[in-house]
């Protein structure tokens, strides 16, 4: 066991846990911050999909020792009132359908929007093709991106 110092939606945490234990299990079982999902395993579907340094990550492969001192931001610190651009453009469009890859989905496009605040149909496409959504709202996902883009 090792400690870490980590920054997690702006607050520091103390966490003891093996250097190799991927973020996400630091995130829901050490932290109770369970609105990153665990979907693959494997950094292939995107639900576990957090924030790091504003650079979306798959924090199921990412090992704790790996993160040093970047700031690290999950769906719970997207927004205090729930109430960020893309949050309220997600409702607006009707896109959660079962609701599990949608934290994934969201912190990923808050990455692209912060690189790219006015981003094309190609760069939303490329962003987000990562994201696999099993009930397929990929034009609401796409039609909500652009919304938010607006506010």
């Amino acid at each position: 066991m090792s400690t870490f110092k980590l920054n997690i939606n702006k607050k520091e945490h103390t966490i003891e846990a093996d250097p190799s234990t991927p973020l996400l299990w630091v995130l829901r079982d050490h932290l109770n911050l369970v609105g990153t999902k665990f979907g693959c395993g494997v950094a292939s579907c995107g639900a576990c999909t957090v924030l790091l340094n504003d650079n979306a990550v798959r924090s199921c492969s990412m090992p704790i020792s790996s993160i040093g001192d970047k700031q690290i931001t999950t769906i719970e610190g997207l927004s205090d009132e729930g109430d960020h651009p893309l949050q309220k453009a997600w409702e607006e469009h009707d896109v959660p359908q079962c609701g599990y890859c949608q934290a994934g989905q969201i912190m990923n496009a808050a990455a692209l929007l912060k690189s790219k605040p006015k981003p094309t149909d190609a760069e939303i496409d490329a962003a987000m093709s990562g994201n696999l959504c099993r009930c397929g709202t990929y034009l609401r996902i796409k039609a909500a991106i652009k919304t938010a883009a607006n506010y």
